[in-house]
């Protein structure tokens, strides 16, 4: 019987060990003191947000779905256009990486995003969680990052639209100035030309990408956030 208790030990043992350092590796980001140590409130992007975003990635984190933990992206899809509403931060570093622009679907709205789809063909955004992948050479769009969407319903159709971050000339401040708001995408969370490679070179490889907007149907239908 001692014997028999010993082996048992034994073999829980890397269990409860994992365990431990999958709480330990969630603790060492701090979570409640990132926020207001990046300033992110200056940024526009809102404590309430954040936390949603956190929400997400914890989940994401536990599922063993992010390859990186270090960076969560958030296109805060409540501001206007024409605000730099893309936060790329590195939790481990506590640093915020980059703060641009991003353009949101041509269905989706003007210069505020309104409306959103899971559909083919509907041009809109998709809001919700994300998993970035490996970044590929578009015939369209050059440099291009695949991304994988994780929530049924809501964004899973996200390959099958192609569905991907990319550089656009429409995601430019020149744009604003000219038309008075960012242009629109197919869908697709599109990027500022001379920081496209940079951000995607940054936010690659499995990590966490959250699309946001106060949507109910969203926020009420969303998994991640329950």
């Amino acid at each position: 019987m001692k014997k028999l208790l010993f082996y048992l030990i034994l073999f829980l043992l890397p269990v409860v060990n994992q365990a431990r350092g999958g709480g330990a590796n969630a603790d060492k980001f701090n979570i409640n003191e990132i926020f207001s140590a990046i300033n992110l409130t200056e940024t526009g992007l809102t404590r309430e947000i954040f936390d949603l975003a956190i929400k997400g990635w914890e989940k994401l984190s536990l599922s063993g779905k992010l390859l990186n933990r270090d960076i969560v992206t958030i296109a805060d899809y409540s501001q206007s256009s024409n605000k730099k509403r893309l936060y790329v931060i590195d939790l481990k570093n506590r640093k915020l990486l980059f703060n641009t622009y991003v353009a949101h679907g041509r269905n989706t709205g003007d210069e505020f995003a309104r409306s959103f789809s899971n559909k083919e063909g509907s041009l809109k955004s998709s809001l919700g969680f994300y998993v970035t992948e490996n970044p590929v050479m578009g015939s369209h769009t050059g440099f291009s990052l695949m991304i994988n969407g994780v929530e049924k319903g809501i964004n899973d159709n996200a390959e099958k639209r192609a569905i991907i971050v990319h550089a656009a000339d429409y995601a430019t401040e020149g744009f604003i100035h000219k038309y008075g708001r960012l242009g629109r995408s197919l869908g697709c969370p599109a990027l500022p030309p001379e920081l496209n490679k940079l951000i995607i070179d940054a936010i690659k490889g499995g990590t966490c990408l959250f699309l946001y907007n106060p949507d109910k149907n969203y926020l009420s239908s969303s998994s991640m956030l329950k």
